[in-house]
């Protein structure tokens, strides 16, 4: 299957808990401010993941691997986003959780080699021969059906290409007319149409057409320059899961039975490692010509405390090949079992596997540090909350958890608007806290109603 054909499956980042983050919030010699990019605090833990980040863009990281160790709500999936944020969209940066790997269909390895291929990118670069301009005529050509019947089918189409050089009338194949009504092009669209492939690909809508309409989702763009018939270089970036899954699907026929099969079969297929290894020569191949540049990402494993002996096994390899991502574990667990075997070890991860990675240590966070961070959360959820409110609500995070507290601002916004407010009071707060039970306080009722329960 050719790359430029295949599909980028990479996961839609939406976590709302933290999406006041921005970045690692790091000055320009690599300190940290004590608040920025949406940080309150952490300053060592934020400095070690921008030493962490700069060892990522360098590429000099390559299987190494980061624990992000600490109590529960110190932030530890927050610096992680942060270093995504901070190496920018073009670096992969895959999330996932421990538990991820327990499935019934697919075996444990096979959910972690998938991940860490999907955090390995390819950037492809190619010089194409392209047709490219702006649409002026689109003109289907339709004769009688060979087959007979009464329906017509279409023989060509006619295109008319404009740029600010010239036009120029391409007739193009029936097939090539499919692709234009995929990607939906109608006249005063820019478009290229690739020479060698007849693959379309619509860059956007003419800019001559932009006071159309007073309203519109369309993206404008300039009439292309020079030449309709020229060299361009196209720039692709995929993931090596992405040219895994292309070339793993079984490229079956068009006749019914091959597309009910495949309806009919829609449990995920496990990868072959001998299909991985002709991939990676390919890749291989393709960088040392120059045509492909490999983009090592970030495969973030949160809750690592829930992998098993196998998994970890696994992972010593994992990061010793070639063709490895930055691994950034966290977990909040002290010492533990680890999962599928009688050793108790720090953190519930095997000591081999400890002895590769750096540990970065997140700091509980003191009552003024809660205040701002609740303030923050505030604002970010467009919440008004009185300065005594705010005093109230950071000290229930000192006695219970920071994450319960931040839960609690919703609520206590509801009851304020009950009562006719547009700011959180004191009131509120002790009126909502006293409706809900966080964990600890609900852990001592047990222990003390215990003969009330089942057990």
């Amino acid at each position: 299957m050719k790359i430029e054909e295949v599909k980028s499956t990479t996961k839609t980042e939406r976590i709302a808990s933290h999406s006041h983050v921005k970045g690692l919030g790091l000055n320009e010699s690599g300190a940290a401010d004590p608040v920025a990019a949406g940080f309150i605090g952490q300053e060592k833990a934020r400095e070690a993941a921008g030493i962490a980040v700069d060892l990522i863009r360098s590429k000099k990281m390559a299987g190494r691997a980061v624990l992000f160790a600490g109590a529960p709500g110190t932030g530890k999936t927050a610096i992680a986003l942060g270093m995504a944020k901070e190496l920018g969209p073009k670096v992969p940066f895959v999330p996932m959780v421990g538990s991820e790997v327990y499935s019934s269909e697919v075996k444990k390895v096979e959910i972690l080699m998938e991940n860490f291929r999907r955090a390995i990118g390819l950037r492809i670069k190619e010089n194409k021969e392209v047709y490219e301009g702006e649409v002026i005529e689109l003109t289907p050509e339709e004769t009688e059906n060979p087959l007979g019947g009464y329906g017509k089918t279409v023989s060509h189409v006619i295109i008319g290409l404009k740029t600010t050089k010239g036009t120029k009338q391409l007739k193009l194949d029936p097939s090539i007319y499919e692709s234009l009504q995929k990607e939906k092009v109608v006249v005063g669209d820019v478009i290229y149409i690739e020479a060698n492939s007849g693959a379309v690909k619509r860059v956007g809508r003419s800019d001559a057409y932009a006071t159309e309409f007073d309203l519109e989702a369309e993206d404008y763009v300039p009439m292309p320059k020079g030449d309709v018939h020229k060299k361009k270089e196209v720039v692709q970036d995929v993931s090596l899961h992405d040219l895994d899954v292309a070339n793993a699907r079984p490229q079956g026929g068009q006749d019914i039975f091959s597309m009910m099969n495949q309806i009919a079969k829609p449990k995920k297929t496990e990868i072959t490692e001998k299909l991985r290894m002709e991939i990676n020569k390919v890749v291989s191949k393709y960088i040392d010509q120059g045509v492909a540049e490999l983009v090592p990402g970030v495969l973030f494993v949160d809750e690592v405390h829930m992998l098993d002996l196998e998994c970890f096994t696994y992972l010593n390899r994992a990061l010793e090949s070639t063709l490895s991502p930055i691994v950034i574990f966290a977990t909040n667990r002290g010492m533990c079992t680890v999962r599928g075997a009688d050793i108790v070890s720090p953190h519930g991860i095997p000591v081999d596997l400890l002895d590769r990675l750096l540990i970065i240590r997140t700091e509980p966070y003191s009552v003024e540090e809660m205040a701002q961070v609740i303030a923050l959360r505030a604002k970010t959820e467009g919440i008004e909350i009185e300065a005594d409110a705010l005093v109230s609500l950071s000290q229930i995070g000192e006695r219970a958890t920071l994450r319960y507290a931040v839960q609690l601002l919703t609520p206590a916004n509801i009851i304020a608007r009950m009562n006719g407010r547009t700011s959180i009071a004191p009131g509120d707060i002790e009126e909502v806290d006293n409706l809900f039970f966080d964990a600890k306080s609900s852990a001592k009722l047990l222990a003390e109603q215990a003969d009330k329960y089942i057990s």
